[in-house]
């Protein structure tokens, strides 16, 4: 796959890429809410007028809609996309409550629910256990090949040949690990579990700020120890293991990204770094140019965050629905429509406006906006 860059380079492996992880994270909902029993009415790549579509045997509506920023599954019993009770739902018949999204039980409507997060998590791990089979993932093993002068590394006792095992109970298993670990915790205190010879030692240390470019060529933030691996080791899993390394690189990048918010929230990160679907674009045109590899690696990132974003406690996304399905079970009955509708309507809100923030980050990193937008209120 080659792309040329500039507008066409950039938008086309944008808009393949969101595509198929929002294809994936909708068609987890509508097989197992068809499962269940439920008819589901509508099957939308996109939001707003519909640009074509067609209905399957089972009366599906699929189609593909203007804005191509998302999409929706909208079930029977539903009045709107965000799965709010249609009105008259109690009034149903009997034929068409065994059909209605509404009156299944609340496990099975929490499975429909968490079906979309989930089924982007398999996808994940699907295309990264493709990637380690036919490519290979990068697997240098977590040895010091040289300590840097004057390093954090250096103050905290390493010494070439060192096998790093664990960094603060986390196993490491290779030094791109370890890098990714260290790179999240700039001036924080870490505990290492090293193997020097045939002992065990623990040695602490604290990673030095750095501000290096990004792949975008913008400033960030890093963590660093001053420590060199051998060299650069690539390795090819057969199936069950590529599975596995598939599985735990998934489970690092979560773990990366709620660190990442953590430190956003605690002050430590800045929300600037925070980015929207301008630079998700920039960032596919980029991932494109350099490979099918590195598109496969960017879209697997991306499919784990959609599924972690819309596990979020908010009102509107999955993990707002299942925080009522929650509350519904502790309480024995649904929360009222009232309260129900005020929760959506706070979850737009917080929704929207981390849209617009997001937004005016990504409009942020033209060269020249903000000198053209200082221009205009001064």
């Amino acid at each position: 796959m080659d792309f040329s860059g500039g507008f066409l380079g950039t938008i086309v492996p944008f808009l393949l890429v969101l595509t198929a992880l929002v294809f994936v994270h909708e068609l987890g909902h509508y097989l197992i809410a068809r499962w269940n029993g439920v008819r589901v009415e509508v099957f939308s790549i996109g939001f707003g007028p519909e640009i074509f579509g067609w209905n399957d045997r089972a009366g599906t509506r699929w189609k593909f809609s203007m804005v191509p920023l998302g999409g929706y599954v909208k079930m029977f019993g539903d009045a709107n996309a965000a799965s709010m009770p249609a009105d008259g739902s109690e009034t149903m018949s009997a034929e068409e409550r065994a059909v209605a999204f509404p009156h299944k039980r609340l496990g099975q409507r929490a499975a429909i629910v968490s079906a979309g997060p989930i089924a982007n998590f398999l996808f994940a791990i699907v295309l990264l256990a493709g990637l380690f089979s036919i490519v290979g993932q990068p697997f240098t093993p977590a040895v010091v090949g040289e300590v840097m002068q004057d390093s954090a590394a250096e103050a905290g006792g390493f010494a070439p040949g060192d096998e790093i095992l664990a960094v603060n109970g986390t196993s490491i298993e290779r030094f791109e690990e370890l890098q990714a670990y260290v790179a999240l915790r700039p001036g924080e205190p870490l505990t290492f579990t090293v193997k020097r010879g045939i002992e065990e030692i623990t040695l602490q240390a604290t990673p030095k700020r750095e501000v290096v470019p990004n792949a975008l060529g913008e400033e960030q933030e890093i963590g660093r120890l001053g420590l060199q691996r051998s060299g650069v080791e690539y390795a090819r899993h057969g199936p069950v293991d590529a599975v596995w390394q598939a599985t735990r690189q998934t489970v690092a990048i979560v773990d990366q990204t709620f660190t990442a918010l953590g430190q956003i929230i605690r002050g430590d990160r800045g929300t600037d770094e925070l980015g929207g679907p301008i630079r998700i674009a920039q960032m596919s045109g980029q991932a494109a140019e350099l490979g099918f590899a590195t598109l496969v690696y960017f879209a697997a990132v991306l499919s784990i965050n959609l599924g972690l974003i819309n596990l979020f406690p908010v009102p509107m996304l999955d993990g707002g629905h299942l925080m009522f399905y929650a509350i519904e079970a502790v309480r024995g009955r649904p929360l009222g429509e009232r309260a129900q509708e005020y929760g959506f309507r706070i979850g737009l809100a917080l929704v929207l406006t981390l849209m617009v923030v997001v937004t005016w980050n990504d409009l942020l990193r033209f060269d020249g906006l903000v000198s053209f937008v200082k221009g205009l209120v001064t």
